[in-house]
């Protein structure tokens, strides 16, 4: 689909058309791509897929272009107005399905390390490549959150991402998704306790740390060297590692490296690594090596760090997700120790 061309306003700056959530009134044509970045990131919140929430954003501002000649400034901002046809095309897009989840979402962990890796037929959770986006507007990215808040109903997600991460008033939610400010705050209420029933939904961990970047390099460095012991000692002695599209999960820093025994194994040794970040997370593109000599892309690897330690890798084995994040398709060790 052709994306619609933009749509100038004069005499507003971004951060000034994002400052209000209602009543900024325009003289002339508005631009709807500056808006492009953080409606991806709701719809992502909103959808667990990347891909996904790319359509929808495309199809928001399409949306917005061929309305744009009803569009009322007296009556709400362009942002609010905005985000009112995102949610309500998340909605739709919601109706009739299941949460995306993550293995650990699903069941109990493995404690076999040679268990099949058979994978499951379910829509997974998806990893969100920052560098789409602006550092402004990652907040509430992290993968323990966008799988907690999976649990929601979609309306009730919906006003909990507008209410609480987005800023929006109850007046604003309220008409943005055709309800009532009592609705609203009802649901809000319903949203917050269901989250506080699931528990802790992750630390947060800032990849630009020092401590942070030491931990992930030292990992990397002994994961292309197939040093199973050295990655261990990295790991918090309850590490979680869990593969979708793989049901399996493990806990716990020994069968973690049980099960990296088994990898170095059966796909072999001399992997090569890319340091980047998912989900506002520290992360690893994982590269496997090919038996004719070279790389291939084998998975993108989401890393919750604290204390010093690993305490949680999503690894999402999927390579058609190296071109979301602007990685080649097929790589060499020089290649990416260049790159370093």
């Amino acid at each position: 689909m052709r994306r619609p061309g933009p749509l100038r306003t004069p005499g507003h700056t971004r951060h000034e058309q994002q400052r209000a959530g209602s009543g900024v009134r325009h003289d002339g044509p508005v631009d709807f791509e500056p808006y492009r970045g953080e409606l991806l990131a709701f719809c992502y919140r909103m959808l667990g897929s990347f891909h996904e929430a790319e359509d929808l954003v495309q199809e928001t501002l399409l949306r917005a272009w061929k309305a744009r000649g009803r569009y009322d400034p007296a009556r709400a901002s362009v942002r609010t107005w905005l985000y009112r046809i995102a949610a309500n095309a998340c909605l739709t897009a919601l109706e009739g399905r299941g949460r995306r989840p993550l293995p650990s979402g699903l069941g109990l962990p493995s404690d076999d390390p040679r268990a099949p890796l058979v994978p499951a037929d379910v829509p997974w959770l998806e990893p969100f490549a920052d560098a789409r986006l602006d550092v402004e507007v990652r907040a509430d990215l992290r993968l323990a959150w966008v799988a907690a808040v999976q649990i929601l109903p979609a309306r009730q997600r919906a006003v909990l991402v507008l209410r609480e991460v987005l800023g929006f008033t109850a007046a604003e939610v309220a008409g943005q998704l055709g309800t009532t400010v009592a609705a609203v705050n009802s649901a809000l209420q319903r949203a917050r306790a269901a989250l506080a029933a699931v528990g802790d939904a992750g630390a947060v961990t800032e990849p630009d740390d020092p401590e942070v970047r030491a931990v992930v390099q030292r990992y990397m460095r002994a994961f292309e060297a197939a040093d199973v012991p050295a990655l261990v000692r990295l790991l918090a002695d309850s590490a979680v590692l869990e593969m979708p599209p793989v049901p399996l999960w493990y806990r716990g820093s020994r069968d973690y490296g049980r099960f990296l025994e088994r990898v170095f194994e059966t796909r072999g040794t001399g992997w090569s690594m890319r340091e980047l970040t998912a989900n506002g997370q520290p992360a690893l593109a994982a590269y496997a090596p090919r038996p004719d000599g070279g790389h291939q892309p084998h998975s993108v690897q989401v890393l919750t760090i604290t204390g010093g330690q690993i305490g949680h890798n999503v690894v999402f084995a999927d390579p058609d997700l190296f071109e979301a994040f602007g990685l080649p398709r097929e790589t060499s060790a020089k290649d990416l120790r260049d790159e370093r």
